[in-house]
């Protein structure tokens, strides 16, 4: 089986944006409503596919609770989790704090909880907890470590009545540890897999959407210096946000480039995307990006803009330069498809856009050069901010590897120009494709599924995971944010989402279409 998916890349060289694209992304795309699989409770409600608001109203009509909720999830992972490996360790405490979250619902007055209230969340294994569990970026050479605090997005979640169910897999230290690492693989997690393909599921924040793709949780958190939201969100056919970097706090993730870092959902629907994104987004005092970026957070969140016309008279840019398709009718024809569904709904498409010196961010060595500076400096300082750890440097973690060896702005001025040049809310991408343009100037950027195909896959690994997908950028007039504004785009020809597959999923209808 093959899969289209639709990527939403936004750019904002202030910060905030994520308002004008959630009116664009809930016009991108249509995802589903409720499930009818197995796995009801008593009370008939089925977990399976549902989302944060499925599980809100479901408590609020004692139809579930989350005590039940966190065994389903636990029951899920340790079903498959030994062969899609998305899942490195569980928290222990997991079910004590769903009672507690159960009690808290009994006497508090409806509505005054938080939309997370009570929901079970993966974070990737970057995210530091100041609990029973590690974090290890995937590496042995962490086990065993003690972190200060919380991560400052933990903090907020926690606040909001989430429930840290565990810790995702991931490319060992965010890919990071060497290039000729399979994506998805570390030395504490192994391989993990795409639940459609049961190969390669891209990275780094690989467990992330595997997790969320093969219902192991609901929602997620990952992390992305350079694609690690976007392409693992693309590949496992599920919601990706990449925020602006310093939208949401890096204090506490173990770093790659605090030029380039950010933490983003991963989710099933754009909706529950934008409920994650408004939770964790905020001022840190323990990240100074937060501050700036703090005042273009609109008021109110973000899921307030999910509305069905969010791409009337919006302007968006399609750079063909990522639509080199050869002679591949399907992909082609599929994203000729999206693009006439995008007008059909109002937007104004300004074709053929190109981007100054584009080749320079794909064929030169300067991002690499740059981040292989910023990744020593900063783990180095974030190892030794550790209460204890085996490791207290980059050079004592190759150390560790060597001996443990069986365990383990020529761009910007060009893309602000088209931006702002030819008036554009967003630019219109194909797959991952833009995520070195948007992680060079910490823009933002979305990918959502886009659509499916029934037919033998292809064999090359391309080809095989990464079908037709769009990609929005948005970058504010004169440097100034944006406001990410909706998305749900409904694909005429793919009103339904595929499920999962793979040897141990039951999961065997498609995902309705969802508002």
């Amino acid at each position: 089986m093959q899969f289209t998916c639709l990527v939403i890349l936004m750019a904002s060289n202030a910060v905030g944006v994520l308002s004008f694209c959630f009116e664009l992304l809930f016009v991108i795309l249509q995802l589903p409503f409720s499930s009818v699989l197995p796995s009801s409770t008593t009370q008939g409600f089925s977990i399976q596919e549902a989302t944060v608001y499925d599980l809100q109203l479901a408590f609020q009509k004692k139809q579930l609770s989350s005590k039940q909720v966190v065994e389903f999830y636990q029951k899920q992972i340790e079903t498959q989790n030994s062969v899609l490996r998305g899942v490195l360790e569980l928290n222990p405490d997991a079910l004590a704090q769903a009672e507690k979250a159960d009690e808290e619902r009994k006497s508090k007055a409806p509505g005054s909880l938080s939309p997370l209230h009570g929901i079970p969340i993966l974070v990737k294994d970057t995210i530091t907890t100041k609990d029973k569990m590690n974090t290890t970026a995937g590496s042995f050479a962490l086990l065993g470590s003690v972190v200060p605090r919380d991560a400052g997005v933990v903090t907020r979640l926690r606040k909001a009545g989430a429930i840290i169910i565990g810790k995702a897999t991931l490319s060992e230290w965010s890919h990071y540890r060497s290039v000729a690492a399979p994506d998805g693989w570390s030395a504490r997690g192994r391989h993990g897999k795409n639940p459609y393909t049961m190969d390669s599921p891209c990275g780094s924040s690989s467990g992330s959407a595997i997790s969320v793709a093969a219902n192991l949780v609901a929602v997620s958190l990952g992390t992305e210096t350079d694609g690690s939201i976007l392409c693992p969100s693309d590949s496992n056919s599920v919601v990706g946000i990449k925020p602006t970097v310093g939208l949401t706090s890096r204090a506490g993730v173990v770093p790659v480039s605090p030029r380039q870092d950010t933490v983003g959902p991963i989710c099933r629907t754009v909706a529950d995307a934008a409920l994650l994104l408004q939770t964790i987004a905020g001022i840190d005092t323990n990240d100074k990006a937060t501050i700036i970026a703090s005042k273009y957070i609109p008021k109110g969140g973000y899921a307030q803009f999910l509305r069905k016309d969010g791409l009337r008279g919006k302007r968006l840019g399609v750079l063909r330069y990522f639509y080199a398709f050869g002679n591949d009718t399907f992909l082609h024809e599929t994203f000729e498809l999206h693009l006439k569904t995008i007008r059909e709904r109002g937007a104004v498409l300004v074709d053929n856009l190109e981007i100054e010196n584009i080749d320079e961010v794909y064929s030169g060595p300067s991002e690499g050069i740059a981040v292989a500076f910023e990744f020593k400096s900063s783990l180095n300082a974030y190892l030794k901010d550790l209460v204890a750890s085996p490791v207290r440097s980059l050079a004592d973690v190759i150390a560790f590897n060597n001996k443990h060896s069986k365990l383990v702005s020529a761009w910007e001025y060009g893309f602000e120009k088209v931006m702002i040049g030819n008036k554009l809310d967003a630019v219109v991408v194909p797959c991952a494709s833009f995520s070195s343009v948007l992680a060079i100037g910490g823009y933002p950027g979305v990918t959502v599924p886009a659509g499916y195909q029934n037919a033998k896959p292809h064999q090359d690994h391309l080809q095989y995971h990464m079908l037709p997908c769009t990609v929005y950028t948005i970058i504010a007039k004169h440097k100034q944010i944006g406001t990410l504004t909706s998305a749900t785009l409904v694909n005429p020809s793919h009103n339904s989402r595929v499920p999962r597959v793979h040897p141990l999923s039951r999961a065997t209808t498609h995902r309705m279409a969802r508002a």
